[in-house]
């Protein structure tokens, strides 16, 4: 699991947070826990456009047909992709040269 810091939280902000998870019977860590799923859960429910109903797209073996059961529009899944991995990967090694050490330690 990650791990996340927040720094400079002023006194009076820290001591409400207390509070609330006290009136919560949460620890301080549990309550931030709640708050922070509570954030994301509302990010989710953000509108999208609904997915589509199976239709047919073609046939496929033995004539049987390739059926398609909605998924997500690009839109959704770009943003995703772009939360998820925020920055392009850098520079790395090249399948090659994995391979070709793979095959020289033998």
């Amino acid at each position: 699991m990650a791990n996340l810091s927040v720094k400079d939280v002023p006194d009076d902000l820290a001591e409400r947070l207390r509070q609330r998870a006290a009136r919560n019977h949460r620890s301080l860590q549990g309550e931030l826990m709640a708050i922070i799923e509570q954030a994301v859960r509302d990010a989710d429910d953000a509108p999208w456009p609904a997915i589509a109903p199976a239709q047919e797209v073609g046939v496929g073996w033995g004539g049987r047909p390739i059926v398609r059961r909605g998924g997500k529009p690009i839109e959704q899944i770009a943003a995703e992709h772009r939360a998820r991995f925020p920055s392009p990967i850098g520079a790395g090694p090249l399948g090659v040269d994995i391979v070709r050490a793979d095959r020289d330690a033998r």
